[in-house]
């Protein structure tokens, strides 16, 4: 079983609250929509990652906007299920941008990023990181990604939405990820896809029976 649900932030007791409310096994693979949160340069963090690192089902994120990415790009890369990603521990990924993952004969585009509207209250380098949001390579390897599929995948997974999908919010889109929420509503068009998976707002809201946004909810995929 796949299991999806939004923003963990570091908080271990509330994420495995979430997950076992389910029968989870060994087998089953938990994704995080980003703002992950446990990879970050401080020990509560750290504590809480090597008790993670215990669990015994897989866990997978795509990064969100709040996450320590010099610490995170610091794990060594490897491929997994089909894709690129972070090895954080035997059972924790870091799914990384602009790949296409096969889980349980599913396959999940990634693109994870967004902007910290935050950012004035944060400090570069100890809570806020410039890689927040996708570079030019980036957006050339997703491009090479989709090409070679056809644009065609069961599920897509990342922080932010759609701009249309925002104004859905009743959010004005913020100009600063402009190019990233732009270019993932090119996407909305272009994609044939079964459903679309996004935290960052803190709400539990589907949207045109396609766009799910996760907070603490958690969505099955059987």
């Amino acid at each position: 079983m796949i299991y999806i649900t939004g923003d963990t932030h570091g908080a271990y007791d509330e994420f495995l609250n979430r997950i076992y409310k389910f029968p989870i096994t060994e087998n089953d693979t938990v994704i995080v929509a980003g703002d992950f949160g446990f990879v970050w340069n401080r020990s509560e963090n750290t504590i809480n990652l090597s008790k993670l690192a215990e669990e015994p089902f897989m866990i997978a994120f795509v990064d969100g906007n709040h996450e320590d990415f010099d610490l995170l790009y610091s794990y060594p890369e490897e491929e997994w299920n089909g894709g690129r990603v972070h090895k954080i521990a035997d059972n924790i990924y870091h799914l990384m941008r602009g790949q296409l993952f096969t889980i349980e004969g599913k396959t999940f585009f990634t693109m994870g990023g967004a902007y910290s509207i935050d950012k004035p209250m944060r400090t570069e380098g100890i809570s806020w990181w410039r890689q927040e949001l996708p570079n030019s390579e980036e957006y050339k390897t997703a491009e090479r990604t989709l090409e070679a599929c056809g644009y065609k995948v069961d599920y897509v997974v990342t922080h932010t939405v759609p701009q249309s999908v925002i104004h859905y919010l009743g959010i004005a889109p913020d100009h600063h990820d402009a190019e990233l929420t732009g270019y993932f509503e090119w996407l909305y068009g272009k994609l044939d896809f079964k459903k679309w998976f996004a935290g960052h707002f803190h709400v539990n809201k589907k949207i045109r029976d396609n766009v799910l946004i996760l907070s603490d909810e958690v969505y099955e995929i059987r």
